[in-house]
């Protein structure tokens, strides 16, 4: 083992465990923002209750992606100096933007939101909560922009220097909305907000389950289930097509090996589930003819480039990619049965707070949901290989001269250990303030009737004395 792939294997560790934590983070502001909207319009101190509740949660799940996000930016100093030596002028650019204006905003006005729930007025406390989300997706922004670059370079030249060639800006516009940034802005926003109402899914299933805290579960489920099949629909049926089609334009290489087509051909299938044996050149499995060349050119007799028309050390791992795609597919075809099945029985009827196996399901879909975001960040970056910069900057050519094997095998075991007990005190902690639950609210005072309907949600209910 060489320290080229020893570098690749502890920044995928180290990125993969961070890239728990952000999409939470995104997914979850959204929806204390909606909380927060609601109690405004409503002034039904159980919504005010459950934002208490999950700004706990917030506050763990950002301190957890705080420590673990620093790491890589230490990591392209140690492990990737001659990447960060060639696009420095762009990629330092965009990350240093990232921290000035989206972590500043999002730090600045944490604490408002954490402690200032019981000293702010409704509004004030709604308006921090607000910056605090909206500072989390503006560092999605930065970061995104900064990857889409390197799937999709634009607005630059290759400078030649005395310390060799070098990446600089040309066109700031073309480099922050390079082709991909989009699709992959949306897909990635997408993801992170299922992943906040299937978090909050799960928790009030489990509660359900437990028959504690019903009430608040309740109000729960009935904000953030219609959200949830939204969201899932949206996912695979716009999103997904639109970036299999910049895929198919930019990349045709990560999506042979995505679909596991080795020949060029019209009407390509989309396969299902299956098996890529590389050594054989060949794909097994089950797929809908044509479904492929419809989703990346809109025309079922369109060619679809295989891997055989790229040189072998040009193409990315075929079976990894293939896999990591299909196991995000299928659970978003998942996500859209479970959804349609909870909005179902919890509008008809509100049948499913007696059905314990659907409840389960919910209880075990952030983890789910979770799991299809890491198989999209694997399907993207594994994709790419042997690229660091499509076509541009070969990965092998990034990594530090005067690394060496023993160095990078100390790291990484002791980031494996560190990130160990790291999750272990993440779960631990979690798992207390799940099962502490919401604590009650001084100006708490019984509600008569809890709204059935989402619309319902926004209206002034009726109190008891």
């Amino acid at each position: 083992m060489n320290p080229e792939f020893l570098s690749r294997i502890q920044f995928a560790l180290t990125a993969g465990f961070h890239f728990i934590y952000p999409p939470i983070s995104i997914g979850l502001g959204l929806m204390l923002v909606l909380l927060g909207l609601i109690y405004v319009r409503s002034g039904n101190p159980i919504w005010r209750r459950l934002s208490f509740f999950w700004v706990k949660i917030y506050a763990l799940v950002f301190a957890m992606g705080i420590a673990t996000g620093l790491v890589q930016e230490f990591e392209f100093g140690t492990n990737w100096a001659e990447y960060s030596r060639f696009v420095g002028n762009i990629f330092g650019s965009l990350l240093a933007a990232e921290g000035v204006f989206a972590f500043f905003l999002e730090g600045g006005f944490l604490g408002l939101m954490l402690f200032g729930g019981r000293r702010l007025g409704p509004r004030m406390w709604l308006l921090a909560t607000f910056l605090v989300a909206f500072g989390a997706h503006f560092s999605a922004l930065w970061i995104l922009m900064a990857n889409s670059w390197m799937q999709t370079p634009a607005g630059y030249a290759v400078a030649v220097t005395p310390q060799g060639a070098r990446a600089v800006m040309t066109n700031f516009a073309e480099i922050v909305f390079t082709p991909s940034f989009f699709s992959r802005l949306g897909h990635t926003l997408v993801a992170s907000w299922m992943i906040g109402t299937s978090l909050m899914l799960s928790v009030s299933a489990f509660y359900l389950l437990k028959k504690r805290h019903v009430e608040l579960a309740r109000a729960n489920f009935r904000v953030a289930m219609p959200l949830f099949i939204v969201l899932a629909v949206v996912q695979l049926v716009l999103l997904g097509s639109e970036s299999a089609r910049v895929v198919a334009e930019y990349q045709p290489a990560k999506l042979a090996a995505m679909e596991g087509v080795w020949e060029t051909q019209s009407c390509a299938p989309m396969m299902l589930f299956g098996w890529v044996d590389e050594s054989a050149q060949k794909t097994t499995g089950v797929g809908v003819p044509c479904m492929l060349s419809v989703l990346a050119y809109g025309d079922p007799q369109a060619q679809v480039v295989g891997l055989n028309d790229f040189p072998p050390e040009l193409r990315p791992p075929a079976n990894i990619v293939f896999q990591a795609y299909h196991i995000m597919i299928n659970l978003g075809l998942f996500f859209i049965l479970l959804g349609v099945l909870g909005g179902l029985f919890l509008y008809w009827g509100k049948r499913i707070y007696k059905m314990r196996w659907l409840l389960w399901l919910f209880v075990f879909g952030i983890i789910l949901t979770e799991l299809s975001t890491q198989m999209g960040w694997i399907t993207a970056e594994v994709g790419r290989q042997p690229w660091i910069v499509y076509n541009v900057m070969l990965t092998a050519n990034a990594v530090s001269p005067v690394l060496f094997t023993a160095d990078v095998v100390a790291s990484l075991l002791m980031f494996i250990v560190l990130y160990i007990i790291l999750f272990i005190l993440f779960i631990t902690l979690l798992n207390n303030k799940i099962q502490h639950g919401p604590d009650p609210l001084d100006e708490d005072t019984p509600v008569s009737s809890l709204p059935d309907t989402f619309r319902e949600i926004f209206r002034r209910p009726s109190r008891t004395a």
